[in-house]
């Protein structure tokens, strides 16, 4: 099935509160999302990060409640 959208769009204010990975934003109709993944190193980092350890976590400040 074709289907032909013609569309205007006028936005005045796009406000994104945050982006987290799978993020999507999407402004008129598509026929398809492709997905895209960009890393940048906006730090200039050469070396790996050192490995958390185990007990370098700690316990939330708030107790959570147990599964049900």
């Amino acid at each position: 099935m074709n289907m032909t959208v013609q569309q205007t769009i006028n936005i005045h204010l796009l406000k994104i509160g945050s982006v987290t990975n799978s993020s999507v934003v999407q402004i008129g109709s598509t026929g398809s999302i492709h997905a895209q993944s960009d890393i940048y190193n906006t730090g200039g980092y050469t070396e790996l990060a050192e490995q958390a350890l185990p007990q370098d976590i700690e316990p939330p400040l708030v107790p959570l409640a147990p599964q049900t």
